[in-house]
């Protein structure tokens, strides 16, 4: 029997949910929900389900949910979900706050169901390919440089753009975060538009990562530094350049390497099909509660730091 289920928010990237799950086998789109009456009626209409506005309305209608509502909405939408035993996905990032990010947790928890956080970029066939490549990185270099967005306002760009490289890193760096240091500046918002965060992990390991979103091109590429080898990745292109040193006879190494073979593929469609099938099989999704909230505990430790520097330059002058 087809898996039930609803996208709740199809706005920007919600309408994109309700496309692949549309087409996903074993897959029935039950329903879209969004308080913007049109535009429920327009997503539903183009891929053949029924438009609802309540998120409340679907307990016992569906047997999972994808949730793109903005980011101050997850757990009111979330938490009835979980606490009727609906599996959920929900988008990055996964809560305001982590004592909001906990209470998601704990209530999955208790009703024995599966809870995944959006994180695309760990689906990215590029960060396949490179991972088993990635033992031990002491130095990453993270740019994450965007347009000025329509959207994701309510959010600063550590939380927005940053949050996606940082759970890249935490899921290849196997050790925990020893220090942060950061500066951020609001350009065109209120909020934090360009922010640079240097992590420092109890290994060793140095990841510096930069993201913006007020940059005329568009950057996504993460590159890794480690004994004897180099690694980059270009997230948009999904290609991947692995370098190396190789002893020889003589007294000087040579470098070899090139493009790794990726086979291209859109993250957002394998994210959905492995919450699907963690769905079905009953197994844990590939990017847990426990480490969207991880992300969600860095980037908040990046943004206090940001924002402490900040009020020490106004106390200055």
């Amino acid at each position: 029997m087809a898996l039930r289920i609803a996208v709740i928010g199809v706005g920007h990237l919600g309408k994109h949910h309700a496309r692949i799950l549309a087409s996903l086998p074993g897959v029935t789109l039950a329903a879209v929900v969004d308080t913007n009456r049109a535009r429920a009626d327009e997503i539903a209409a183009a891929h053949g389900t029924q438009p609802a506005y309540d998120a409340r309305d679907l307990i016992g209608r569906v047997d999972a949910v994808t949730i793109a509502v903005p980011t101050e909405r997850h757990l009111e939408i979330a938490l009835p979900c979980l606490e009727s035993r609906v599996p959920v996905l929900v988008e990055k990032p996964m809560a305001r706050t982590l004592a909001e990010a906990d209470a998601m947790i704990a209530a999955a928890a208790k009703a024995g169901v599966a809870l995944a956080v959006g994180q695309t970029e760990r689906f990215n066939p590029a960060v396949a390919a490179a991972r088993p490549l990635l033992v031990d990185p002491r130095f990453i270099e993270v740019h994450r440089l965007g347009t000025f967005p329509e959207r994701s306002l309510d959010i600063d760009v550590v939380f927005d753009l940053m949050i996606h490289d940082l759970d890249v890193v935490l899921s290849l760096v196997r050790s925990e975060v020893e220090s942060i240091e950061a500066v951020g500046v609001p350009v065109l918002t209120p909020r934090v538009d360009i922010a640079n965060a240097r992590v420092r992990f109890a290994n060793g390991c140095i990841a510096n990562l930069t993201a913006s979103r007020i940059s005329r091109d568009r950057v996504r590429k993460i590159r890794f530094f480690q004994p004897a080898s180099y690694l980059s990745i270009d997230y948009a292109a999904q290609k991947v350049e692995a370098w190396r040193l190789e002893k020889g006879s003589g007294p000087m190494p040579s470098i070899t390497g090139g493009d790794l073979a990726v086979r291209t593929e859109e993250p957002l469609k394998l994210e959905l099909a492995d919450f699907v099938d963690a769905v079905v099989t009953r197994r844990a999704p590939v990017v847990t509660g426990e480490q969207g909230r991880r992300a969600l505990a860095v980037a908040q430790a990046i943004t206090d730091r940001i924002n402490a520097t900040m009020q020490e330059r106004t106390n200055a002058h």
